[in-house]
């Protein structure tokens, strides 16, 4: 039997989800500008969407069941992961991160035989994304759409090509970080309890996501190759052309590239440590202040919104137990990857494979099915994978109103999603 305290965060939780499919609105009333033009603009931001409801819940709580009761049940929430994914955000994100990886993209892309252009945009779209197996979904996510940002989104003004993009972005990196146990947030929430180390996701999901994301890669490249060939639609500008608009400011030496890789690969290593990796991140803010001379200005704004986001989505989705588990448990395997690749859409498919380890007397298959729908699905909306408010959060500034449609973003998503679903379901 349901309480009314998660009845209450249920209604809230979904009126959530119907103000992100809203967003473009707000933006549009923000751009007109007048007396509430403020409220507005907050309304239109959507990493602050989950964030503003929660707090209506926690309020509620105060106000229903007493202040202590509210605190009570947001110290039983474990905030490690938005804390992980601004510290990473913002690491991943400085500028000798930045200038390492695409030194790596431009060495790889003249390496192959077909034009520089055309290879460095394949590469973003595959390699990195399958990067986040090794240095976390997030990360990857930070680099890949700091690298499209720079190098297309911000010299096209053809809507079509970005939501491609970004639609072929978002579910590579989904699934991209499914070869170890540690690297895809709903992967990692399931790990131990089902027992599946880096070797198990290697044999059973690693194979089919690096050829459904090279797959993915390989069509949305060949879709835009004309359009590549002849800059309509971005120079490849600061990945291919080292001497581009970097042209003017002083280079970042490799000592100090291998020094933010130290910093990125200790922030990884101490994931689930909180303590350890915000005393990283302290540290690698002061490094970075000493020699500001080598650094762009650190994603601190944008982090804290992307952490702010998903606080609030594991505050609202912490009381959504009540109907999500007892729907998960009486789904076969088959139904189960369809239902939580589709309930992936509306709620963290963390939340959703976290649920999902709860329910006893569960069959290898559909443990596999559950993690599988989940991360299939992970591409799909800004809430279904957790660094997707990353993505948003650095592209968004790109679009008309510096808002990102939900509703394209789902079209954008859907046939790279389904190719994810062929291979995943193909028999072992």
């Amino acid at each position: 039997m349901s309480s009314t305290i998660e009845i209450i965060a249920t209604v809230l939780f979904f009126l959530a989800i119907i103000h992100t499919f809203s967003v473009p609105f707000f933006a549009k009333l923000a751009h007109k500008g007048g007396p509430h033009a403020g409220i507005w603009h907050l309304m239109s931001e959507v990493e602050a969407v989950f964030g503003v409801w929660a707090t209506v819940l926690i309020f509620f709580m105060a106000v229903s069941t007493g202040v202590e009761s509210a605190v009570s049940y947001m110290d039983t929430r474990n905030f490690t992961e938005p804390l992980f994914v601004f510290t990473i955000m913002v690491v991943a994100g400085s500028r000798p991160i930045i200038e390492l990886v695409k030194a790596i993209v431009r060495f790889i892309a003249k390496a192959v035989p077909i034009q520089t252009e055309v290879a460095t945009f394949f590469i973003t779209l595959s390699l990195v994304p399958l990067a986040g197996s090794l240095i976390t979904e997030p990360a990857a996510m930070t680099l890949a759409a700091l690298m499209l940002k720079e190098a297309f989104f911000e010299r096209t003004g053809n809507l079509r090509f970005k939501y491609i993009v970004i639609g072929v972005l978002f579910v590579n990196i989904s699934i991209g970080g499914v070869l170890t146990s540690y690297a895809a947030p709903p992967v990692l929430m399931v790990a131990q309890a089902f027992g599946w180390d880096t070797a198990y996701m290697a044999t059973h999901f690693g194979w089919r996501a690096v050829i459904a994301v090279i797959l993915n890669a390989l069509i949305v490249t060949m879709i835009c190759r004309k359009d590549l060939i002849s800059h309509a639609v971005g120079t490849g500008h600061g990945i291919n052309d080292p001497d581009g608009v970097d042209e003017y400011r002083e280079p970042v030496p490799v000592i100090f590239m291998f020094i933010h890789a130290l910093f990125l690969v200790s922030v990884v290593v101490f994931a689930h440590h909180v303590s350890i990796f915000i005393g990283i991140l302290m540290l690698f803010i002061g490094f970075c202040g000493a020699y500001s001379r080598y650094q762009d200005p650190l994603m601190i704004k944008e982090g804290l919104m992307v952490g702010f986001f998903l606080a609030g989505l594991i505050i609202l989705g912490g009381l959504q137990k009540w109907w999500l588990q007892d729907l998960l448990a009486g789904l076969s395997p088959m139904a189960l990857f369809w239902g939580s690749l589709s309930l992936t859409a509306v709620t963290d498919n963390a939340a959703l494979t976290y649920l999902g380890s709860l329910v006893d007397g569960t069959s290898e298959a559909w443990r596999y099915m559950l993690v599988a729908g989940a991360v299939t699905g992970g591409g799909l909306t800004v809430i279904a994978n957790a660094p997707n408010p990353a993505g948003f959060a650095i592209l968004r500034t790109t679009f008309p109103a510096e808002a990102i449609s939900p509703k394209n973003l789902i079209l954008a998503a859907i046939l790279p999603t389904l190719l994810a679903a062929g291979l995943f379901l193909l028999p072992v």
